[in-house]
């Protein structure tokens, strides 16, 4: 059903370094993918929310040297992160008799604590990678518009290949609700899940508006301090992004709040009680909800040294997504949840503002074409196909 872009970068990776870490969501498909790679070699795989495993890792060292000629697969390495030290010395002493890179496959969610634990115990031992959601170019599906489906389910493995959307739907309502009652209480905050399942629906009612945080401290009767907590607790842990505004000086009064966005579209639409694809045509997200997806895998497909942003003055000039490649090089992209695409005076003096090099509107066709203002419409495959031109 789905091959993950993100294999062949990882087992490059191991060749590189003597520890890789594969971020991001519980069910994004981290142990899969693991054992893919795993493939075809001697390894180990440690569950560490396995009280057997836990156990076996009490005295690293000497259990780890057992398996000293293999890849070790550490699953869920949040629940020990004092691990981290331990691995270091078995590093280095491999180190000093060349035995090289390529030692440690480690599994875990992005919480502030597991990447300060990793990166200072292990600095310059270790590489990072993000497991994302499918992308359109991870599956291969056969059956009706695998694009729609995907963004009306989301990119978890488990919603996506469901019997039908209200299997999909419920999965999502179920991953949700265990999210917020089991797994963010074992990585430390204490929120009760009422408060954090009010506050994730409030950020997927606002999809891809301006963050107002004295807005939802109002209404969710909390201080604005407490919701910059909250969010931040949701962007560590890879279920919302915050896109920040484009900041140049270009002598305009620029927006400076960032935009939010739940980075799943099918939770998004599981939050909002969505079911299929239907209701979310009648729905006033629709074109948020499509911002979303669209934004999302459009990030997951930048090269290193990118940056993406969004535009917004005072004036009312805005563009969706600005993409930096660096001196002052920019892509503009608006996003449209429609067949027949029109665009507003602000986008096009946006464009006049940062003085982009190419205008794109992607949007929910199937035909590629240009508009007024050198501006192509196309679809979000077709714009990734362009990406990938554009930095090799």
């Amino acid at each position: 059903m789905y091959k993950r872009e993100l294999t062949q970068k990882i087992i490059k990776s191991l060749g590189q370094n003597p520890a890789v870490v594969i971020l991001g969501p519980r069910q994004i498909g981290k142990t899969t993918l693991a054992h893919e790679i795993a493939k075809g070699q001697p390894s180990i795989y440690l569950d560490l929310e396995n009280p057997e495993d836990f156990q076996k890792l009490k005295d690293p060292a000497h259990y780890l040297e057992l398996h000293a000629d293999k890849l070790v697969i550490l699953d869920e390495v949040q629940r020990y992160p004092d691990l981290f030290m331990s691995l270091r010395g078995i590093i280095d002493a491999r180190r000093r008799e060349g035995r090289g890179n390529g030692r440690f496959l480690v599994l875990g969610s992005a919480t502030n604590e597991l990447l300060k634990q990793s990166s200072e115990s292990l600095a310059g031992r270790i590489h990072y990678s993000e497991l994302i959601g499918l992308t359109p170019f991870e599956i291969e599906d056969t059956s009706g518009d695998p694009l729609q489906k995907l963004w009306m389910r989301g990119g978890f493995p488990d919603s996506y290949v469901a019997e039908d959307d209200a299997a999909s739907h419920q999965w999502r309502r179920n991953f949700i609700r265990t999210y917020l009652e089991r797994d963010i209480p074992q990585l430390g905050p204490r929120i009760p899940a009422t408060t954090l399942m009010r506050f994730w629906t409030m950020l997927a009612h606002v999809q891809g508006e301006l963050l107002n945080a004295s807005k939802l401290a109002s209404s969710l009767g909390v201080e604005s301090v407490t919701i910059s907590r909250y969010l931040d607790l949701m962007v560590d842990l890879l279920l919302v992004r915050r896109l920040e505004p484009w900041y140049g000086n270009v002598k305009k009064r620029l927006v400076k709040s960032p935009r939010t966005y739940v980075r799943d579209s099918g939770l998004v639409h599981a939050l909002l009680q969505i079911p299929n694809y239907e209701s979310l045509l009648g729905h006033p997200i629709l074109g948020k909800s499509w911002e979303g997806f669209v934004i999302e895998t459009i990030i997951n497909a930048l090269p290193s040294g990118t940056h993406p942003f969004f535009y917004r003055t005072s004036a009312g000039a805005e563009i969706d997504l600005v993409i930096e490649f660096g001196l002052d090089e920019y892509w503009a992209v608006e996003i449209k949840a429609s067949r027949t695409p029109t665009l507003k005076k602000g986008f096009h003096m946006a464009c006049g503002d940062l003085m982009v090099k190419r205008k794109f509107v992607v949007y929910t066709g199937d035909d590629t074409f240009p508009s007024t203002h050198d501006t192509i419409i196309l679809p979000l495959a077709q714009f990734i196909e362009e990406l990938r031109k554009k930095t090799g």
